[in-house]
């Protein structure tokens, strides 16, 4: 491809055999310089590529310049473009079989000395070293990559959408403060003092109005913001793939979802994804894998071991169960060639996560048969031992692992147990792409320490119709249609039907304990435009961050987002950053320095 602009006739990265013998002028930054009796050697660098460039004695004025310049400098070069000589040619290269010989070199920009090497391509530079010096960071393969792949992945998405007749329309940014489950950021305005905008943590209000409003087909590439504490998966501002439609129900949003992230794969990573892909229920989820994101790419599920210790003489383990808790193993083929020593370092991990301990037990063979080899086999009967070994399935040199405790925080420790032993031991495949659905979710939580109902999802997502009489009597049995979308252990993002009958509406704000007139006061122009003909509607949200990550294999959304946050602040703008007095008084705040 001819690269944009008058100062150069190629991409440096575009030259090859075919070119040899022509006269044509590179421009980019020197990636490196090397000097060779007489003859200097330039890695020239652009975002097409990387090309040689030869200065020798027979252009003197373009050997002088190439002597003084340094890595990083901008030049220009102009020259003819001549096969390497014999034995030379660089086969890393796209370029390699070519060089252009110098005849005129210009510098356009000197650099100062970058702050870490850019072309070695080293990872262990420190990250807020490189997001301080973005600018120099972004020349690296490995980031410009992500972002051109980023670049690829809208434009499919574009166009997929576009071809289904979805209508690309853009939101506010800033609107008015409501409850989604995250902190606002906060815009104050001169408007009047103690008055401000928020800027949205997602558009969900405003998409469920352009459905009332008939748009019928929506969908954004749009920014969204929380006021929340970061992750490798999270920013302060993120962006997200927001889709909604109306007269559609679960099905048609997953055939859309699903076609969508086929031709993504297809086209953007080069591999083939099977459809339609595998749905889950949440209860199943849990129990199987201790999470609501479950990596599907390997086994060790969770198997729950109640049955099988139901009169133990284990204490522990009769605790947990008396209690109303859970026993749940988890069972590591081979993990027999442990260590007592790695062993403990799990015990020492488990711990780590809050949990009181983590027991174990090795499948071994001994005169009486297969037995189990545990710290805790003394107290267990053959019986046990026997149901243990073939409800897990465990073999001889096979390890399995025991959790036990209150249910919820049993799961969820044995689920990261299990993540993290496939991890240490080579079991995660990571050439294969496992999609699942998250379905059949509970419409409610309940909060302990708040000591009230909350929404699992959101408060707009609409109740299964078979449960629609449970709202008023039994919440907790009230089952939401609702979805999420896992990508090996990600969460891509969820969405729901949405609920367009004001009533029903009303009657989960008020579970939520959000009474007539905060309801009205928070949410009045939605439920105004409920009343004004609202059609079945449904959507989802998928985060294009994480979705890119995942395709561009980097362990962070940092890593595909040209400018992040780091640790809530930017370390390019050292942002955030106080603002003058003057300004503050003019949206009616005062410094902290002049009170509160």
């Amino acid at each position: 491809m001819k690269p944009f602009g008058s100062l150069r006739t190629h991409g440096a990265g575009s030259l090859r055999a075919a070119h040899a013998d022509e006269t044509v002028t590179v421009a980019g930054w020197v990636a490196r310089r090397r000097d060779h009796g007489g003859v200097a050697f330039l890695d020239l660098r652009d975002a097409s590529g990387v090309c040689q460039v030869v200065a020798d004695p027979t252009a003197s004025e373009a050997l002088a310049a190439a002597h003084d310049v340094r890595g990083e400098w901008v030049i220009r070069v102009s020259g003819r473009v001549r096969l390497r000589p014999e034995g030379m040619a660089n086969p890393s290269l796209a370029t390699g079989d070519v060089e252009v010989a110098a005849s005129e070199l210009e510098v356009l920009s000197p650099a100062d000395t970058p702050p870490f090497p850019v072309a070695d391509e080293r990872d262990d530079v420190d990250e807020a070293v490189r997001l301080r010096h973005r600018y120099v960071d972004l020349r690296r393969q490995g980031p410009a990559r992500a972002l051109r792949l980023r670049a690829r992945a809208t434009s499919t998405i574009r166009r997929v959408m576009d071809a289904h007749g979805f209508v690309d329309v853009e939101t506010p940014m800033l609107t008015r403060s409501t409850p989604e489950g995250a902190r606002d950021f906060l815009v104050p305005t001169r408007t009047g003092p103690g008055v401000c905008y928020a800027l949205p943590q997602s558009p969900q209000l405003f998409k469920q109005l352009l459905m009332v409003g008939g748009v019928e087909r929506y969908y954004q590439i749009v920014r969204c913001f929380r006021d929340e504490a970061q992750r490798a998966d999270r920013q302060p501002e993120f962006t997200q793939l927001d889709i909604e439609a109306a007269f559609i129900d679960e099905e048609d949003l997953y055939a859309l979802v699903e076609e969508l992230m086929g031709v993504l794969m297809s086209e953007v990573v080069g591999v083939e994804v099977a459809t339609p892909f595998p749905r889950l229920a949440y209860d199943d989820a849990m129990a199987r894998f201790g999470t609501d994101s479950p990596d599907m790419r390997f086994g060790l599920e969770l198997v729950d071991c109640g049955a099988v210790f139901a009169d133990t003489a284990v204490g522990v383990f009769a605790g947990a169960l008396n209690a109303g808790g859970s026993v749940i193993a988890v069972m590591l083929p081979g993990g027999g060639q442990l260590t007592r020593k790695q062993f403990d370092e799990w015990v020492d991990w488990a711990k780590g996560r809050r949990a009181r301990g983590l027991a174990w037990g090795v499948v071994e063979s001994g005169e009486g048969g297969v037995t189990l080899r545990s710290p805790l086999s003394k107290h267990m009967s053959d019986d046990e031992i026997a149901a243990l070994l073939r409800i897990t399935g465990a073999e001889v040199g096979d390890a399995v692992f025991f959790g036990a405790g209150p249910t919820e925080f049993t799961r969820e420790l044995m689920g990261a147990l299990r993540v993290a032993l496939a991890r240490a031991h080579d079991l995660v495949p990571s050439d294969q792409w496992r999609f699942v659905w998250i379905v059949d979710w509970p419409l409610f939580e309940w909060d302990a320490e708040e000591g009230r109902w909350e929404s699992l999802h959101h408060p707009f997502t609409a109740p299964r119709e078979a449960d629609l009489d449970k709202l008023s009597g039994e919440p907790e049995a009230v089952r939401a249609r609702g979805y999420d979308l896992v990508l090996n252990g990600t969460e891509l993002g969820g969405g729901s039907m949405r609920i367009h009958h004001p009533q029903v509406q009303q009657q989960v704000f008020e579970i939520l304990g959000i009474g007539p007139e905060e309801a009205e006061e928070k949410f009045g122009f939605l439920l105004r435009g409920l009343r004004h003909g609202a059609p079945p509607h449904g959507g989802i949200a998928l985060g294009l961050d994480r979705l890119v990550m995942l395709m561009a294999g980097e362990a962070s959304i940092r890593d595909v987002i040209a400018f992040p946050k780091l640790s809530g602040s930017d370390p390019l703008t050292d942002a955030p950053a106080p603002v003058g007095g003057e300004q503050l008084r003019e949206v009616g705040l005062r410094p902290l320095s002049m009170g509160t």
